[in-house]
């Protein structure tokens, strides 16, 4: 037994490499090795032999085995401090290459609209998603009795048999933000209020989530005249075109009152829709000066405050600008669609308070 520990810790101790040590182990411990072997005759021992053969053998294994585990690890630590002298590397070179991110063309608009914004004073207002149905509907002058509220094109939220809380909805329009704004901080105002909303519709130009931006500014002196400017100094920001031309047609909007839709200048060249030029027009908006009832459903008294609201698709002047052809690409498409359309990092600051990259 001492002459078979003596053979296999001299040769454990003299192995070159892993690749030795695991000859080794193979002949020393292994399913065919000696000791392996040696174990398969204690059956044919005596009881009083198997006594002392049977723990000589076991203590011979595992000592074997200690001896491996040593060696594997020194032959290891020496392949590191071999490989740390002979390679090197250089921190000062530059980084692989990645491809960047792009950002979504709906917050690339977002972006630019609420920096438009910002620059004629309009700060972003924010609400919540899911809303009453009086925040959604009643509070802006809109009947029980109207199509809006018919569940064909509104999504109510389910009610458990005995809730007795008012009815909630998926917002239809960010006007409730309008609303709960008014509340909070009273007149004068000068907001907008972007963001997702929901309506029960799906084709090429509708989807049954979108998002949308409304204005509201309200002070003593405030009138359609004020409204035109604003709306005509974003035009001509958004799709930077300067004197682009718009056209006010009368209209009926339950919250305001009066009412217009808003057209800008277009034509089309070759199948191809180009903003600013030419004597067509396209519909782009719903605005006009807000009815005293929504004022007071705010908490601000009409005889003495007055203002106006409008409310676009942000996907839709997405569209527009970067000749997108169907709203629905906004929300079934890859990067490969986004680089086809031209979108990569911005470096231009964002709603977060940082840098678009």
């Amino acid at each position: 037994m001492d002459d078979l520990k003596q053979k296999y810790l001299s040769q454990i101790a003299d192995a070159a490499d892993e690749a030795a040590l695991e000859d080794i182990r193979l002949a020393a411990v292994g399913k065919k090795g000696e000791v392996a072997l040696k174990m398969r005759e204690l059956g044919k021992m005596t009881p009083d032999e198997r006594q002392v053969a049977g723990p000589a053998l076991n203590a011979l294994k595992d000592e074997i085995n200690s001896a491996l585990a040593a060696k594997k690890a020194a032959l290891g630590d020496a392949a590191l401090d071999e490989r740390l002298r002979s390679e090197w590397l250089d921190v000062t070179l530059p980084t692989r290459a990645r491809r960047e991110g792009s950002i979504h063309p709906v917050s690339q608009v977002t972006e630019e609209l609420t920096a438009i914004f910002a620059e004629m004073g309009f700060s972003v207002a924010e609400g919540p998603r899911i809303d009453t149905d009086w925040y959604n509907f009643d509070a802006l002058n809109i009947p029980g009795h109207h199509p809006a509220r018919a569940e064909m094109d509104t999504f109510y939220m389910s009610r458990a048999e005995g809730d007795d809380r008012p009815p909630h909805v998926l917002r239809t329009h960010t006007s409730p933000v309008q609303i709960r704004t008014m509340e909070a901080e009273g007149a004068p105002l000068r907001i907008i209020c972007p963001g997702g909303v929901y309506r029960a519709d799906y084709d090429q130009t509708h989807t049954p989530m979108f998002h949308q931006v409304e204005g509201l500014a309200i002070d003593k002196d405030i009138s359609m005249a004020n409204l035109k400017w604003v709306l005509e100094e974003f035009f001509a920001a958004f799709f930077e075109i300067d004197g682009i031309k718009t056209r006010f047609r009368a209209s009926h909007f339950p919250f305001t009152e009066p009412s217009a839709e808003v057209d800008i200048q277009c034509s089309w060249v070759d199948g191809q829709l180009r903003i600013g030029e030419g004597d067509g027009w396209l519909e782009v908006l719903g605005s006009g000066m807000v009815h005293p009832k929504v004022l007071a459903a705010g908490g601000i008294d009409p005889n003495e405050w007055q203002g106006f609201a409008f409310g676009m698709g942000i996907d839709r002047i997405a569209m527009l600008k970067y000749g997108i052809p169907d709203l629905r690409a906004f929300f079934d498409s890859d990067l490969r669609w986004l680089r086809h359309y031209g979108f990569a990092s911005l470096d231009q600051p964002n709603l977060h308070g940082g840098l678009s990259r």
